[in-house]
C-alpha cells in the first residue's frame, strides 16, 4: 500500500509566502513524477507544478516565478515553496505521485487548504 500526505497549508496574506511537503510512503519501487495540482471552489483540479525524477520542472503559467518545486528523492518527498502569493491562489492543494509498479499509477493526497486574504 502506498500513503501520499501532504502539510504545510494555511491561511496567509497576500505577498506572503508558504511552504508545502508531501511524502509518498509505503510499498514504492519507483517515484516517477511528483507535483501538485490546485482546486479552487467551483473550478476544475489543475496542475499546479510537477517535476520529474530527474528534475526537471513544469509550472503553470500564472505561478511561474512565484512558486518552486524541488524534490528529495531519498526522501520520497516533494516539496512547493510559495511566494508573493495572491488571492486567487486560494485553493485546496494535493499532492501526486506516479508511481510505477508495472505500469505507472497515480496517487493522490487527501489535499491542503492555502488561502490567501487580501
Amino acid at each position: 500500500q502506498v500513503q501520499v500526505v501532504e502539510s504545510g497549508g494555511g491561511l496567509v496574506q497576500a505577498g506572503g509566502s508558504l511552504r508545502l511537503s508531501c511524502a509518498a510512503s509505503g510499498s514504492i519501487y519507483r517515484i516517477n513524477t511528483m507535483g501538485w495540482y490546485r482546486q479552487a471552489p467551483g473550478k476544475q483540479r489543475e496542475l499546479v507544478a510537477v517535476i520529474s525524477s530527474g528534475g526537471s520542472t513544469n509550472y503553470a503559467d500564472s505561478v511561474k516565478g512565484r512558486f518552486s518545486i524541488s524534490r528529495d528523492n531519498a526522501k520520497n518527498t516533494v516539496y512547493l515553496q510559495m511566494n508573493s502569493l495572491k488571492p486567487e491562489d486560494t485553493a485546496v492543494y494535493y499532492c501526486n505521485a506516479r508511481i510505477w509498479a508495472l505500469k505507472d499509477v497515480d496517487y493522490w493526497g487527501q489535499g491542503t487548504q492555502v488561502t490567501v486574504s487580501s
